[in-house]
């Protein structure tokens, strides 16, 4: 069980984010408080594992409290939920090691994204006494693929249909024209063959002209060895 602490001095706004941590399994919010003073009190006395951190409140700033939670419990984990957006104190934040920041107004579907990844992330750090790379990639952003591809892929290319192309193609021995490649992924020859055109020019896959049954020379695509 993860137990949460809630620091909002918005108590709307903390029984909003309340009522998104009871969606979600495996977690108990120990208590919500309104400002520093309070928070520090509960650190103290109660078992947290994971304080949801507001930075603007009446008597400290979030930015300054988590200084004094990481100097109190090292162990515990912070996620800054705040409306603050100025470089400087969110940079502060960062440097004082946060697992994430959320801006509101919070969007239940990010929030939610968070904790889950965060319960991933405490069990494979209870589970398991050394950590490769991948785990690393995750924690830190580098773990998604997708993105990496979508950030490469110029305009009409869309990455995952050419994910699925490239997939498919490797298993190819023969190789297969745009024809073959279109029925396979669902998609028309003409769009088949701009994604394997495109593959050319990255150096995936190289075509060569084959004569078929009819005499008429064909573009077959074969992956690059």
């Amino acid at each position: 069980m993860i137990h949460v602490l809630i620091v909002e001095d918005d108590y709307r706004i903390a029984g909003i984010h309340e009522e998104f941590l009871e969606k979600v399994e495996g977690v108990q919010v120990v208590e919500k408080v309104l400002n520093g003073k309070e928070a520090l009190e509960i650190i103290e006395k109660e078992k947290i594992d994971l304080v949801l951190l507001d930075i603007y409140m009446p008597d400290i700033l979030g930015s300054e409290l988590l200084q004094t939670i990481r100097f109190l419990n090292k162990q515990l984990d912070i996620i800054m939920i705040s409306a603050a957006t100025e470089a400087k104190v969110v940079g502060e934040v960062l440097r004082n090691g946060v697992f994430d920041y959320i801006m509101k107004p919070v969007k239940m579907e990010r929030f939610m994204e968070t904790m889950e990844r965060y319960k991933e992330v405490k069990g494979k750090l209870a589970a398991q006494k050394e950590l490769d790379q991948s785990f690393l990639d995750d924690y830190f952003g580098y773990g998604n693929s997708v993105s990496i591809i979508e950030k490469q892929t110029p305009k009409g290319i869309d990455p995952l249909t050419l994910e699925k192309i490239k997939q498919r193609i490797h298993t190819l021995n023969n190789g297969v024209t745009a024809e073959e490649m279109g029925m396979e992924i669902g998609t028309s020859r003409t769009t088949a063959r701009r994604y394997l055109e495109y593959l050319i020019t990255e150096g995936e896959i190289k075509a060569e002209l084959e004569y078929g049954v009819v005499g008429r020379p064909e573009r077959k695509y074969h992956v690059i060895k």
